[in-house]
Formats: structure tokens, C-alpha cells, sequence
């Protein structure tokens, strides 16, 4: 079997490539020797099947951050038969930089030349046979958002691994190659670029988007618009989905597991499958949320944002790819501890990782929207999600200003803001299905163990009263209640926390097996059990306290120092106690 591995800059539409080639085949692959995971796919190419490797974007293969250090370390262990090099056509007399060092490595290439159509708006033409002719390697203007060219690319790249032999690129020739001059020279010869580009648009939109004070007003907008929509649109497939379970329960399940002794069926049905079925209610609103998004990050405001607190995050000792990792942390903080990599001071990093778990990840989120939908009023519920986000920000804020000291770094800053785009609805739909199967492969490893362990702990020892105080569930949480019951937290909220600590995920199964209910009925009984200052207070400490195993794991592994894991542990847990106790106690002086 072929390799063929993508190699570009960031923003340089690589994955953007990868998705459309791909499709929905690509998936994570864990690769020998090398510390972080990839994307990989296998597709078939012209005779060949072809695994394709998207490698982490990268300015410099001389560089020494650890994305950098990851191409080289998969270029040194994995032969590949054909590096793909994206180039970004309106940014490209930067880019050939990477090109210049890439072709030193005596592997082939094909040079694609991507966001031809954008280029083309800006004035800049790119000669591709010139091109070819003063450096002896295929190129191709390409727009892997809109398709253009992509098929041609992938015809003639078939027919070149016909020819090809995986080889392993050799690193000897790149300190001696002369970048600069070969770099004034090709662009000469290439690259026709208007002296002045016209932006007139991108400036009129920036104008407000950068200001020091509409700008953070108008993100606050457009999030609390996304948040808005994800209720609007989703509740009626929420509802929809819920009842077609019930109905499945009722007409199917519960006679057909009938002649089970009645533990076997009742950890059958009210274990597994009421956990899991009150998981998948609110699959559709994580869908919508990562789909607008995916709007959102694809139309190139999400770096703007991170441009706009740059000089904000500089104060707290943070800079502006902090705060794109703690916008990251909102999909998952896994991948955005691990995205920590860019950064080449260890101080930087480290009090970047020790924000990134107060974001409220989507995991938290499934927890925030079902308990929302369920306790508070129709038009509270968006803003009680919002304010959490808020909450979120105001966390990371505090906790990187009164550390800010102990993790100093003088690491600059620097930034490249993309133009404006109107992202396609492929484009869009290939991200948010990406991001949603990561999101479901990854609750499905904990969701199923975690709500039958619940259900275990709720009705053993054998005899007692589910989930009463005699079961060893009841017994846990008694003997946490005088730590909890000053914020408002019962016993059967407490177990949940506990197992909130293995996964988020698994909180509202486990509610669904510590109350008894079927998906339709949770919700209801939530909103008996608790009132809105209780609800508000388990939400801003589900928020903020211990992160999940797969979260702690991480910052363990990142940062190879058990000291400051248990700073990330300890911090967030006492934090999340006092915000909570303040936030229950005002709302009960109100009159709600």
C-alpha cells in the first residue's frame, strides 16, 4: 500500500483537502514512536489504495515546536511514497518557504496551490509551469473548499505512485540550503502580485470586529445567537427522540426481556438502556452546536477573536493562541491541552494547560443543556447557558491572573488572521460530523460502563432500596453530604458528581439510573427535585470542579510534572466550592 502525506502551513487548507478527499473515512491513528495522534485515511487512487496522513500544520521544519519536531519525527520513522505540499495561492510567496525546505528532502512532490478562487479576487496569478520548469515538481491550483481542480491534482498524483518507491526523507540537507535567495528568486519567477491588495471589505468588517470595545461585545452576541438557535431548533428533536425511545421501551424491550429474572432485566433496561437513551436525547443539540461552530471558526472570526484578547490575555500572562486553545477547549480540552504543543515556552504552556479545563467543554455542555431545558424557563434556559460560558471565561481569567507569577514566559506572540470566508454547506457539515463522531466515540467507551456501574451502586447490596441511603451508592454520598449540602447538593446529585469524574458524559445516564426514569419522565423529575438555585449551583460547580480522566491523563502526560497535575485538580475543586456556595446563596434570597 502507498503513503501519501500532506504537509503545509496553518491555514493553509490542508484539512479542509483531507475532509473532501476523504470524506467521512478518515479516522485517528496512534503511529509508532510518535507522540500525538493523526489523522489517516485510506482511499483508492487511480490502481492504488493510498493511506493519506494529514500532518499538523507547520511554518518551519527547522522549527523546534513540538508540531514541528512531530512532522520531522513522522517523516524520519514512516516512509512515504509522495509528499503533498498545500500552499495557500493569496499567501504564497511566504509559503514556498516550507516548499524550499520540503524539496531538500529527496522525497516526491506534488506542490497544490489551494484558494486559487481567492487569489484570484486579490489580483495574484501563479504561473503553474513556470513553476514547474524552475523547479522540476507538479503543480496544480486547487480549491479544496469548492472542489475546483481537486480531481485533476488526485489524477496525475495516481499516476505518479505508479513510479514511486516509500522512502525515508533525509533532514542533512536543510540547514544548507540558501531559503532566502531561492525564495527571491521563485516568487520572481512565479508569483504575479499586485503591488497593493484590495481589502476593503475585510477592513470594514474589522473595524468592528477588532474594536477595543464593540469587538468583545459583538462575540458575546454572535455566541449567545449560536446558544439561542441550538434550543430553538433542537427541542423538538429532543422531544422527538425521547418518545421514540419510551416507545421502543414500552413496545418492544420490556416484553421481550420479560422472562429475565428481574435484576437481569432491570440492569438491562433501567441501567444500560435508560442511560444510554437519555444520552442520545440530546445528541441532536450537540450536532447543531458544532455546526454553527463550525460556521463560526470556517468564516475566519474565531482568529479575530483571539487577535481582539491578545492584548487582555498579555496581561494575565497568557497570549492569543491561549485563548484560541481555550475556544478549542469548548469542543474538547483533550485535544486542546494537546494543541498546548504550538507553544515553545513551558511556563506559557503550562499556565495555558491549567486554564484549558475550566472551559466548558461539549461534555458539560449535554449536561447544561438537559438540566436547562429541564428546571429553568424557555427563555432563561439560553441565557443561564450563556452566563456559564461567561463563567467559563471568568475562571480561566482568575486563575491564569493569580498564577500569572508563578508561570512567567516572554514567549512573543504571533498571529495570522485569514481573510473573511462564506464557508460551504459541505464544508461545514464535513467538520461538525467529525467533530460529533469524536465526540460519540468517545462517550460511547465511558456511557455504558459508567451507567451500569451506577446502577450497581444503586441497588447493591442485594435487597435494598434503590439508590437509598443503605445502598453503597446512598452510603457514598452520605459521607460526601456535609461537603455539598452548603451549595445546595443532595446525596443523589452528589453520586452523580462522582461519576461525573470518569466522564461527563456519564452524568445524565447516571441521573437516569439513581432517579429510575424512563428518558421522557428525567426531565420532569429533575425539575421536581431541584429548584432553580439548586439546578444553577450543580451547573456552575459541574462547570468548574475536578476534570474527567481523560482530561487529567493528559495534563499528566503534557506535562510530565504529578506537582502540577495536582495543582490543575485541586485549584478548579476549590474554586468551583466557593463560586457555587455564593451563587446559591444569592439566588435563594431572591424571590424565584
Amino acid at each position: 500500500m502507498k503513503r501519501v502525506a500532506l504537509l503545509g502551513m496553518p491555514n493553509c487548507g490542508k484539512s479542509s483537502l483531507f475532509n473532501r478527499v476523504t470524506g467521512a473515512s478518515a479516522r485517528i491513528g496512534n503511529w509508532p514512536g510518535i507522540t500525538v495522534d493523526l489523522m489517516r485515511a485510506r482511499i483508492l487512487l487511480g490502481s492504488h489504495m493510498v493511506e493519506v496522513v494529514d500532518l499538523p500544520g507547520i511554518y518551519d521544519l527547522n522549527g523546534y515546536t513540538e508540531d514541528e519536531q512531530v512532522v520531522r519525527d513522522f517523516l524520519s520513522a514512516q516512509p512515504v511514497d509522495l509528499l503533498i505540499m498545500v500552499i495557500n495561492a493569496a499567501q504564497a510567496e511566504r509559503q514556498l518557504r516550507l516548499f524550499l525546505q520540503a524539496r531538500t528532502l529527496g522525497v516526491p512532490i506534488v506542490v497544490l496551490f489551494n484558494m486559487a478562487d481567492e487569489a484570484r479576487r486579490l489580483g495574484i496569478s501563479i504561473d503553474r509551469d513556470a513553476f514547474t520548469e524552475h523547479t522540476g515538481f507538479a503543480a496544480h491550483s486547487i480549491s479544496a473548499k469548492f472542489g475546483d481542480g481537486v480531481p485533476q491534482a488526485l489524477a496525475q498524483i495516481g499516476h505518479m505512485l505508479g513510479n514511486t518507491v516509500a522512502s525515508t526523507p533525509s533532514f542533512d540537507a536543510l540547514a544548507a540550503a540558501d531559503l532566502e535567495h531561492a525564495l527571491d528568486q521563485l516568487a520572481h519567477q512565479c508569483i504575479d502580485t499586485p503591488v497593493t491588495l484590495s481589502a476593503r471589505h475585510t477592513d470594514r468588517i474589522d473595524r468592528a470586529a477588532l474594536h477595543p470595545v464593540l469587538g468583545p461585545v459583538l462575540f458575546i452576541a454572535a455566541m449567545a445567537l449560536v446558544f439561542n438557535a441550538v434550543f430553538l431548533l433542537g427541542a423538538p428533536l429532543q422531544e422527538g427522540i425521547g418518545a421514540a425511545f419510551d416507545w421502543l421501551r414500552s413496545a418492544a424491550l420490556v416484553p421481550l426481556l420479560a422472562p429475565l429474572p428481574a435484576w437481569v432485566s432491570g440492569f438491562l433496561i433501567e441501567g444500560i438502556y435508560n442511560g444510554v437513551s437519555t444520552v442520545a436525547t440530546f445528541v441532536p443539540l450537540i450536532v447543531l452546536f458544532f455546526f454553527l461552530m463550525a460556521l463560526v471558526e470556517d468564516s475566519g472570526y474565531l482568529s479575530r477573536a483571539a487577535f481582539l484578547m491578545d492584548a487582555f490575555m498579555s496581561r494575565l500572562g497568557l497570549d492569543g493562541r491561549s485563548f484560541v486553545m481555550l475556544v478549542m477547549g469548548f469542543g474538547c480540552n483533550v485535544p486542546a491541552l494537546m494543541g498546548t504543543r504550538i507553544m515553545r515556552a513551558r511556563p506559557l504552556r503550562l499556565l495555558t494547560m491549567l486554564t484549558i479545563p475550566l472551559s466548558l467543554c461539549s461534555a458539560r455542555l449535554q449536561v447544561f443543556l438537559f438540566i436547562g431545558a429541564a428546571v429553568f424557563p424557555a427563555v432563561w434556559a439560553p441565557w443561564a447557558l450563556l452566563s456559564l460560558y461567561l463563567f467559563s471565561i471568568a475562571a480561566a481569567v482568575l486563575t491564569a491572573w493569580l498564577f500569572r507569577k508563578k508561570f512567567a514566559s516572554r514567549e512573543p506572540f504571533a498571529l495570522e488572521l485569514p481573510p473573511y470566508r462564506l464557508p460551504t454547506l459541505r464544508h461545514v457539515l464535513l467538520r461538525g460530523w467529525h467533530e460529533v463522531r469524536h465526540f460519540v466515540h468517545r462517550a460511547s467507551r465511558f456511557i455504558v460502563a459508567g451507567v451500569a456501574l451506577v446502577w450497581l451502586l444503586t441497588h447493591l447490596p442485594v435487597g435494598v432500596d434503590a439508590a437509598s441511603t443503605a445502598s453503597w451508592a446512598g452510603q457514598i454520598g452520605s459521607w460526601l453530604q456535609p461537603l455539598l449540602s452548603p451549595i445546595g447538593i443532595d446525596t443523589q446529585l452528589t453520586l452523580a458528581l462522582l461519576f461525573g469524574f470518569v466522564a461527563k458524559e456519564v452524568m445524565i445516564g447516571a441521573m437516569a439510573v439513581i432517579f429510575g426514569q424512563e428518558t421522557s419522565a428525567l426531565g420532569d423529575t429533575l425539575a421536581q427535585h431541584m429548584n432553580i438555585a439548586q439546578a444553577y449551583s450543580f451547573m456552575l460547580f459541574t462547570l468548574l470542579y475536578t476534570p474527567c480522566l481523560s482530561t487529567l491523563a493528559t495534563l499528566q502526560s503534557e506535562s510530565r510534572d504529578w506537582r502540577f497535575t495536582t495543582l490543575a485538580v485541586v485549584w478548579p475543586l476549590g474554586l468551583a466550592w466557593a463560586v457555587a456556595w455564593l451563587a446559591y446563596t444569592g439566588l435563594r434570597a431572591l424571590p424565584l
